[in-house]
């Protein structure tokens, strides 16, 4: 499976639950600009840890957050 084949739902989440960014950020403790790369669908990879730590903040499932595109 190719990179490009997976799409970050970050950006839909943090809209449906009222968040910004910066609060996420400041909840996982990892870099806006991280973060930013990660919802703009431009990264190539996620430490489990932060995965783990988004998953929480935003009380979802791991496959709520990343989605495999058609």
């Amino acid at each position: 499976m190719e990179v490009g084949n997976v799409r970050c739902r970050l950006g839909e989440l943090l809209e449906q639950r009222g968040l910004t960014l910066v609060q996420l950020s400041e909840l996982v403790d990892v870099s806006v600009v991280n973060l930013s790369v990660l919802k703009n669908n431009r990264a190539k990879a996620i430490r489990f840890s932060t995965l783990t730590a988004i998953c929480a903040a935003l009380e979802c499932e791991i496959g709520d957050l990343l989605v495999l595109r058609p």
